[in-house]
């Protein structure tokens, strides 16, 4: 008996409606379903008794590819009811797709990934003979709220229109004539029985040829017909560890044979939960239909139960957010719904026919872009509320739970044990500080560490070492939202089996990565120390070592040498500073970039990666001199070079001052910050500003310290704050205002206690008794008070000028 074929929209409760009916009627030998065929050996697994969502996550990885993927399913998946009915009618139920691993995957993370961009010409020309206006609404027109009967005919139709006019690449030919295969199997095994084929509706016009090509005896009924098999066949062979020759060989159970990784290569499958989120389109997803949640009501009670769910859920969810809603806008959201579902000739609403009317009775505002629903993709930024709450309220936030007695990967009991061993199982909830100096809560540290590069949530640091900062010697972990921590700890088995294993496969992942520099790298070095990966540090230093030589911009080389100067000062804690890579690549970072900075050349502005570079300079001077082929006296002159030079950036003069000033010259020939600033002053207060960046960056303490002014010589001395105070009180009002941002910019380099500081002297100057933290706390933007003051004193000049000024 020949094979029925029934495609499908993934995710579609109207799909899932069909194929339960069908496998009721036709009481099949074979289900067979789109899914991966290396999962057959464990569909009790898959049919535990989850809570859906949940996925197929499948991995791989190679010295040349990784690759992930996943299979969701929820409970109107029509795969999952093809599973589920199909077991329950005593059929013999089967995958019959390749696996994730095949290389027909490479390039798709979501094996359910719809190829309606292949069909978008035959769906637009069908959404402007229906008058709709995407292919979720065209789908839902057609098919979700029409009457089941004559349903398998119409969806025959409509996936042979769009196949017809779709080009299938190379990956989804070798799909097919695989699960071909498959098909000429069953029906050749199942006798007089029926074989019921469950797929994509974009593989299903394909899939039916193929399988007719050949007989029960697995005879070619035509040459031409032959000619299609063996290029859809030939498109498989071509591919690595694929079928070839005359077709699949069969397996010793009597089925195609179910491609197998390389020896070499590390690859697997596992369920993990899934949520609706996502399985959203509004959210990312790849695949089938939007509003999980929406549709999930549409499967259990109806289109007319889901539509007024719709309309009481997202009601309540203003409201909870204090959005005002009446009774009566209730009732004309419910009133334009149904207008529109009789409108549009819906035999049952529809779900645009209930966010339309929802929208039309709820929004009051001119919208600045079209509502999400007229198109597919993820919902943007600054979307209104209203719609906001309308789309969450149809996606739902169910996740998905697997039974107790689902395997795992080993990874996830490697961690469960390492967490148990040291103390760190004590909740999410947990908060932990670590002293690194000791050996266990440095073991500690590192478990937790590597946690976080593998991406797990429950826990995050919220103090401890960093680069670039003074060494710190204890951490502080807080807990975090970890939703998806089941998830993640199952995906992330794709890395290794254990924990410390894992970390590294990540972490040399991201050194492969083809356009990581030797900044990125840099992140990475610093990230394997606190993991505790040892092997993968070295290789990094020797990179590092070998690249920074080549690097031509300052502020990823001043990354590279503020990581690997943050190394070397918490040497007492990692030990990684013994060894001679370390020391070569703070040396090769500090003299490449004393020579791109005395070259640096360039307009107004402030560059703050290039501000960073010369702080990690000064770092590596006054903290690690014993590794440097540059003395302190040759920085500090090349120092005293760049500030007076005029073709230099001025940000940069203004930093190379502060470096000239920190590192520290002989007494009496220290330059006067005084005099620099008046004499900057000069070209403006926007320059004033950027070089006051600079000087920030390097040296905040000459603000609140008191410098003799004269340079040095036994003068009165001046505070710097005095200078910059009489000298921002003398600039016109239009000046202040062209440089007020600068200044504030440059202001912005010192933290809330040191700005106090400043606020505090500036009332002792003018002799005012007062708060100075509350010179700190505007009730509005600064600038934007001064500009309508200036507006003001504008305004009232013109009323004067014509005799409408206020009556003295």
């Amino acid at each position: 008996m020949p094979a029925v074929f029934l495609g499908v929209r993934h995710h579609s409760p109207a799909c899932a409606r069909l194929v339960e009916r069908t496998i009721e009627e036709l009481r099949p030998a074979h289900v067979l379903v789109e899914g991966p065929a290396e999962m057959n050996a464990r569909l009790d697994e898959l049919l535990l008794g989850h809570e859906l969502p949940v996925a197929v996550f499948s991995h791989y990885r190679d010295g040349h590819r990784a690759a992930t993927s996943w299979a969701p399913l929820c409970d109107y998946s029509p795969e999952w009811v093809a599973l589920r009915a199909g077991r329950a009618a005593g059929a013999e139920v089967r995958f019959i797709d390749l696996p994730a691993w095949h290389p027909a995957f490479a390039e798709r993370a979501n094996r359910y990934a719809d190829a309606e961009l292949r069909y978008a010409e035959a769906t637009e020309r069908l959404c402007r003979h229906f008058a709709v206006d995407s292919s979720d609404a065209l789908w839902d027109r057609l098919f979700e709220v029409e009457p089941d009967d004559g349903l398998a005919a119409r969806l025959d139709a409509y996936f042979a229109l769009v196949r017809g006019d779709a080009e299938a690449d190379a990956g989804d030919r070798a799909r097919e004539a695989y699960m071909a295969a498959w098909v000429r199997t069953a029906v050749a095994a199942a006798g007089e029985r029926p074989v019921l084929v469950v797929t994509g509706g974009f593989h299903q016009p394909a899939l039916r040829a193929l399988a007719g090509t050949c007989d029960s005896d697995g005879i070619v009924d035509s040459a031409v017909e032959a000619a299609g098999a063996a290029e859809a066949v030939g498109a498989v062979g071509a591919l690595p560890f694929g079928g070839g020759g005359d077709g699949w060989a069969l397996g010793d159970d009597g089925w195609p044979q179910v491609p197998a990784p390389p020896e070499e290569a590390r690859a697997g499958s596992f369920l993990v939960p899934y949520s609706f989120r996502q399985l959203d389109a509004f959210a990312g997803y790849q695949s089938g239909m939007p509003s999980p949640g929406y549709y999930q009501q549409v499967w259990e009670a109806g289109p007319e139960a889901a539509a007024d769910g719709l309309l009481r859920t997202v009601v309540e969810r203003l409201r909870a957010r204090k959005f005002p809603v009446s009774t009566a806008d209730l009732i004309a959201a419910r009133s334009l719904a149904q207008g529109l579902t009789a409108l549009r000739g819906h035999p049952r609403p529809a779900r645009i026919d209930v966010l339309d009317g929802l929208a039309g009775a709820l929004i009051t505002d001119d919208l600045d872009r079209p509502l999400p629903w007229t198109s597919r993709g993820t919902l943007s930024t600054g979307s209104h509320p209203a719609v906001v709450e309308m789309v969450a309220a149809c996606s739902g936030d169910r996740t998905g739970r697997l039974h107790p007695a689902t395997p795992a990967p080993p990874l996830v009991h490697d961690v469960a044990a390492q967490l148990a061993r040291l103390g760190l199982d004590g909740g999410h909830g947990s908060s932990y500080r670590l002293d690194l100096t000791d050996a266990t809560d440095l073991e500690r540290s590192q478990v937790l560490h590597r946690l976080r590069v593998l991406g797990i949530p429950g826990h995050g640091r919220t103090a401890g070492p960093e680069h670039g900062i003074d060494p710190v010697f204890t951490e502080r972990w807080e807990p975090r939202p970890s939703p998806g921590r089941e998830a993640a700890l199952v995906e992330a088995g794709a890395y290794g089996a254990g924990l410390a294993e894992a970390a590294a496969a990540a972490l040399t992942e991201r050194t492969h990565d083809a356009e990581a520099g030797a900044d990125a790298l840099a992140g990475v070095l610093f990230d394997t120390v606190l993991c505790g990966v040892g092997a993968l540090s070295e290789q990094l230093l020797a990179e590092l070592a070998a690249r920074v030589g080549e690097l031509k911009a300052p502020g990823p080389l001043g990354d590279v040498l503020a990581t690997a100067l943050g190394l070397w000062r918490h040497d007492r804690v990692y030990g990684v500073a013994r060894g001679p890579l370390l020391g070569a690549v703070i040396d090769g970072a500090t003299r490449r970039l004393l020579w791109l900075l005395e070259g640096a050349r360039g307009a107004s502005g402030v560059d703050f990666p290039r501000l960073r570079a010369v702080v990690a300079v000064r770092d590596a001077v006054l903290h690690a001199p014993e590794l440097l082929a540059a003395s302190r006296r040759t920085v500090a002159g090349i120092a005293q070079r760049i500030s007076r030079d005029p073709d230099a950036p001025i940000d940069l003069r203004g930093a190379a001052f502060g470096l000239h000033r920190a590192l520290g010259t002989a007494p009496g020939r220290s330059p006067d910050p005084a005099e620099a600033v008046r004499t900057v002053a000069a070209a403006g207060p926007d320059a004033l500003g950027d070089w006051l960046a600079g000087l920030f960056a390097l040296a905040r303490d000459e603000v609140t310290g008191a410098v003799e002014s004269g340079g040095g010589d036994g003068g009165a001395t001046e505070s710097l704050v005095d200078v910059l105070d009489s000298l921002v009180c003398a600039l016109p009002d239009g000046d202040f205002l062209s440089g007020l941002p600068a200044l504030r910019q440059a202001f912005a380099f010192f933290p809330p206690r040191e700005r106090e500081r400043i606020a505090g002297k500036l009332l002792e100057r003018r002799g005012v008794r007062g708060s100075a933290r509350g010179l700190l706390r505007t009730t509005a933007d600064p600038l934007l008070i001064a500009r309508a003051g200036a507006l003001e004193e504008n305004v009232s000049r013109v009323l004067s000028r014509y005799g409408l000024g206020a009556a003295s």
